[in-house]
C-alpha cells in the first residue's frame, strides 16, 4: 500500500457482486398496514468488479448469466491493457474456486500481475465488499424497480458515476484502516 502510495504500483480488489431482481427491504415502521410494490423474479445482472485502492475507480465485467475463471481473465485484461506496463500491478482477491484456480493465476502471470489470496471468509478485508454494500444500499434497498432492466440501468449508472460524484462519501468508506488483531489471548469458556 505504501508503494501505491508513492505512485510505484497500482493496488487493486477484484471480487463480485450479484444483484437479483427482487425485494430489497429497508426501513419501514407505520400505525396502519401499507402495501408496496416489490419486484418478482429470479434474473441476476453478476459484476465482477476490480477496484483500484487509491482512486476508488471500478473496472467491470458484467453479464446475466454466471461469472466463472474466464470472467475473471477477461477483466484482468482490461486491467492491465488500461494501467499498462509502466506499473506493477496488485490484486487482492478472495478464495473463491473461478479465482483461485491455475486458469487464473497463469493469465495473470502472463499479464505481469501480481495475485494476493485474503483469508477465507474474511470479506472485511477486502475494500471492495464495502464498495458492493454502498452500491445496494444506493441502488437497491427500499427500491422499486417496473423492470429488470431498471434495475440494471440504475446499477450501471450509479457505478459509472460513483468515484466522481461521491468522492467525499466513497473516501470515508473506503478506507485502508483494517481491524487486525495482534496481541490477542484466548480465555477459557
Amino acid at each position: 500500500m505504501a508503494e501505491a502510495q508513492a505512485g510505484q504500483r497500482v493496488v487493486l480488489f477484484l471480487d463480485a457482486a450479484h444483484f437479483v431482481y427482487t425485494v430489497y427491504l429497508g426501513f419501514l415502521w407505520c400505525w396502519e398496514r401499507i402495501f408496496l410494490r416489490a419486484p418478482s423474479g429470479r434474473k441476476r445482472f453478476n459484476v465482477l468488479g476490480c477496484l483500484n485502492a487509491l482512486t476508488h475507480q471500478l473496472h467491470t465485467f458484467t453479464n446475466e448469466g454466471y461469472i466463472n475463471a474466464l470472467s475473471v481473465c477477461e477483466l484482468l485484461t482490461q486491467v492491465a491493457a488500461y494501467y499498462g506496463p509502466a506499473l506493477p500491478i496488485t490484486i487482492f482477491l478472495d478464495n473463491a474456486p473461478y479465482q483461485r484456480c491455475e486458469f487464473v493465476q497463469q493469465h495473470a502471470r502472463g499479464l505481469g500481475m501480481e495475485l494476493e489470496f485474503l483469508p477465507s471468509y474474511s470479506p472485511q478485508l477486502n475494500l471492495i465488499e464495502r464498495y458492493w454494500k454502498w452500491i445496494k444500499k444506493r441502488c437497491l434497498y427500499s427500491q422499486y424497480y417496473a423492470n429488470f432492466a431498471a434495475m440494471k440501468s440504475a446499477i450501471v449508472k450509479r457505478i459509472k458515476r460513483g468515484h466522481q460524484e461521491d468522492k467525499a462519501e466513497l473516501a470515508s468508506l473506503l478506507t485502508w484502516h483494517f481491524q487486525t488483531f495482534d496481541n490477542i489471548t484466548f480465555l477459557p469458556v
